[in-house]
């Protein structure tokens, strides 16, 4: 059977590719007529759903989507689904983190927690869907560290590390990032919507 994933990233299909086996998952530079979807939901569930639904619809064939950000206590869960585009442009990664840098200049160490969520949604051309999340806690340093990973990974420790997720390898990030969990989470979902 095969499965869309909502992206053009290869290293997001190759990673589903890896946790989903037995499936055929292409990206969406299969199906150039499906244009990017708006993430105009305020939740990474909408997000996601929204993605996978239009592309199942699209491509007539089952989809899955995921939404991913940062989530700061001390800021009420932000910037959360406006991750990407905290500092006002979408994807600038080192505009995003400097200002949250400078909004948490004042924030005790101890008082850094944060984490980062993901949710997977896996949408069929009949309308059915399901969401799943995964989840890496841990909090935030204020001096950038590693050049591995990209956005907000200089700056998050995942609890019970030292390190920052750039500072970790490829593998040990999927090993325990949000989007290895959701997607491991999404597996199994997969297998039982497709066999219905």
């Amino acid at each position: 059977m095969k499965i869309v994933l909502a992206t053009r990233n290869a290293g997001k299909i190759a990673e589903l590719r890896r946790i989903l086996s037995g499936f055929d998952i292409v990206g969406l530079e299969e199906f150039p007529s499906i244009g990017e979807v708006a993430e105009t939901g305020v939740t990474f569930e909408e997000n996601a759903l929204l993605k996978a639904h239009a592309v199942a619809k699209g491509s007539g064939l089952p989809a899955v989507a995921d939404d991913s950000g940062l989530c700061v206590d001390v800021l009420n869960g932000m910037p959360g689904v406006f991750s990407a585009r905290w500092s006002g442009r979408h994807g600038d990664d080192g505009a995003n983190l400097d200002l949250l840098l400078a909004q948490l200049s004042d924030v005790p160490a101890d008082r850094l927690t944060a984490y980062f969520t993901c949710a997977a949604a896996l949408a069929l051309p009949s309308g059915k869907s399901r969401v799943v999340e995964g989840v890496l806690p841990g909090r935030l340093v204020t001096t950038p560290r590693g050049s591995n990973g990209f956005g907000y990974d200089p700056i998050f420790v995942p609890d019970g590390d030292v390190r920052t997720t750039a500072e970790m390898s490829p593998d040990e990030k999927d090993a325990i990032s949000h989007r290895g969990r959701a997607f491991r989470a999404l597996a199994p979902v997969v297998r039982e919507l497709l066999a219905s």
